[in-house]
């Protein structure tokens, strides 16, 4: 058993979550670091976590992918409604979630798939034809959850601080480097969003608008052209988040008001907005955000750098942070057991 200082590579909801979960499983003597280019207090184009929505909806699938973000999603949406009950102040409402499909893709008609996936979703049913707006060939409600970002960041950093963890504000050119964030470190784990060089890795851009009108409930559509519209209510006033776009690759960093118009538009049209709304809404800002995504996934392994030194590497989640980010820190603790860098149980 390795009893160095083990260094956590960067301070997004996957590094926050997993740095958290890893103290849990040691001895009070020994160190965890956090090491990162932007902590919860700032706001960066490339800091991704801050941006994000934040809710919850499983995305069904056959793929290997799928089914590896499905047992992560359901796990953490079991963590999540447990700390919505136990603690408002951490920025997680449970809350009513629609979706609304014009154009369905096969996976949804698939019975057995669709209750693979939704089935762990309190009051989770499809929505029958009437109730079903106009245009919408496939609808389902549950309960879900939604969070305040930076409410959520900055709770997860002060549980790990007053859990005796350390931060340490720097950029990392290399993940060897992290080797020398403190004394005899063993143990670095990587969650970096989108690695160091991995040519797998890329970014998606995402705009979305944050108004101060308040929402009812969270609610996803998906366009017959392929789009997706969505509105999403942040707990403790934090307004609500009108989304959004996904562009692979697409570096632009400033907002385009030709986007907001339409996103604003389609909210108007089709989300439960409070009647004394109007149809207009009181925009707080517009919002552009780089997600870290990778081909096939997140890498979650175990790499051995060395006789003594080893990299586990936990990046890549796209735009699924929030939603996988329990169960990844689940798995990357499990992948630590089982090479022998901490504990299976905490040491008190």
């Amino acid at each position: 058993m390795k009893n160095g200082t083990i260094v956590v590579i960067g301070s997004g909801v996957i590094g926050l979550s997993t740095a958290l979960h890893i103290q849990e499983h040691l001895p009070r003597s020994q160190k965890i670091l956090i090491t990162a280019r932007e902590f919860p207090n700032v706001t960066s184009l490339n800091y991704a976590s801050p941006w994000a929505g934040a809710h919850y909806r499983p995305v069904p699938g056959s793929s290997a992918q799928a089914a590896r973000e499905e047992s992560q999603a359901r796990r953490t949406y079991g963590y999540f409604k447990r700390l919505a009950a136990e603690d408002p102040s951490s920025g997680v409402q449970l809350i009513d979630g629609e979706e609304h499909l014009e154009a369905p893709p096969p996976e949804y008609l698939d019975t057995a798939l669709i209750h693979h996936f939704y089935a762990h979703l309190d009051g989770f049913r499809l929505l029958t034809a009437g109730e079903t707006p106009a245009g919408v060939k496939w609808a389902a409600r549950y309960r879900t959850f939604v969070i305040n970002p930076p409410v959520y960041c900055a709770y997860l950093l002060r549980k790990f601080i007053l859990n005796g963890g350390q931060v340490q504000e720097y950029t990392l050119v290399d993940p060897m480097e992290a080797f020398q964030m403190a004394d005899n470190v063993q143990t670095v784990v990587n969650c970096s969003g989108l690695g160091f060089g991995d040519p797998k890795s890329f970014i998606i851009r995402g705009q979305t608008c944050l108004v101060r009108n308040p929402c009812a409930a969270t609610v996803t559509r998906q366009n017959s052209d392929g789009t997706w519209s969505f509105c999403i209510p942040r707990p403790l006033g934090g307004g609500t988040i009108i989304g959004g776009t996904k562009q692979p690759r697409d570096w632009t960093p400033h907002p385009s008001p030709a986007t907001r118009a339409t996103l604003l538009a389609n909210a108007a049209k089709w989300f439960p907005f409070t009647a004394e709304s109007g149809g207009e809404f009181d925009v707080v800002r517009d919002i552009v955000g780089r997600r870290p995504a990778r081909e096939g996934g997140m890498r979650i392994e175990a790499e051995k750098v060395g006789e003594e030194r080893t990299i586990v590497h936990a990046y890549g989640a796209a735009g699924r942070g929030y939603e996988l980010s329990w169960g990844v820190a689940q798995d990357v603790v499990q992948l630590m057991v089982e090479n022998g860098l901490v504990q299976e149980k905490t040491s008190l």
